[in-house]
């Protein structure tokens, strides 16, 4: 991660912050109703497509191939997903996700994986928060969420995305295996189908990075923000 792309991640950060105090201004604590519904969806979901489609904020690393990036979307989305329950977070994946389509370069199944990452890692960890609600709550789910996260998406890289990357969009085997020999070599060697070695050295590494990036800026960027975020006064 470079310079230009940490000060931006502060930047989104810092934005955060300041959206949702102006947000806890003009809608103070009362009863929930559309308007407030709507307004948080808009201010979280804004952000995180800008951090989901926006390149800058993409994260390439040099020990895994360079098709493969981290992005940090899903830190407003848990920030909405602590403070207004699971319901929330996944209608803003859903509409980050919509926004994402007209763009796709990989027929919609790209997004549509995101998603599925994005509410194994996300859903399960407010739900608990939402039963548990202190720190003992938020480190469980969190637990929980990160390992189900990374089996996800690892079993689905492994039988869906390879598979679909060779067959349906026409890309070659052996540039896949050339683009693992280069950044990382273990990848083909480590285990004898080569596509498990890229599901664990590089799908494993790749997600445990941008989860525990995205878990250490939720947690103070929510600590800092949680009580404008309350319905109660």
């Amino acid at each position: 991660m470079d310079i230009t792309n940490i000060i931006m991640l502060v930047a989104v950060a810092v934005l955060s912050v300041v959206s949702v105090k102006l947000y806890g201004k003009f809608f103070p604590g009362g009863k929930k109703n559309w308007t407030r519904i709507i307004a948080r969806t808009a201010i979280f979901g804004a952000i995180s497509t800008i951090l989901y489609v926006v390149p800058i904020f993409q994260v390439k690393l040099p020990f895994l191939p360079s098709f493969l990036s981290l992005h940090f979307d899903e830190i407003p989305v848990f920030v909405a997903g602590f403070a207004y329950g699971p319901l929330t977070a996944v209608i803003i994946i859903l509409v980050k996700t919509l926004i994402k389509l007209p763009m796709t370069s990989t027929l919609c199944v790209g997004e549509f994986a995101d998603f599925v990452f994005s509410v194994a890692f996300i859903v399960p960890a407010t739900i608990i928060y939402k039963r548990i609600r202190n720190l003992k709550g938020v480190a469980i789910g969190l637990a929980v969420s990160t390992a189900l996260q990374i089996v996800v998406a690892t079993v689905l890289n492994v039988y869906v995305m390879l598979p679909f990357y060779m067959t349906v969009m026409g890309l070659p085997e052996a540039a896949i295996k050339g683009m693992c020999q280069a950044a990382n070599p273990a990848i083909l060697t480590l285990v004898p189908d080569w596509k498990w070695g890229y599901g664990l050295l590089a799908v494993v590494p790749l997600n445990a990075i941008k989860d525990a990036v995205v878990i250490a800026v939720t947690f103070v960027v929510y600590r800092s923000i949680h009580k404008l975020l309350r319905y109660e006064k």
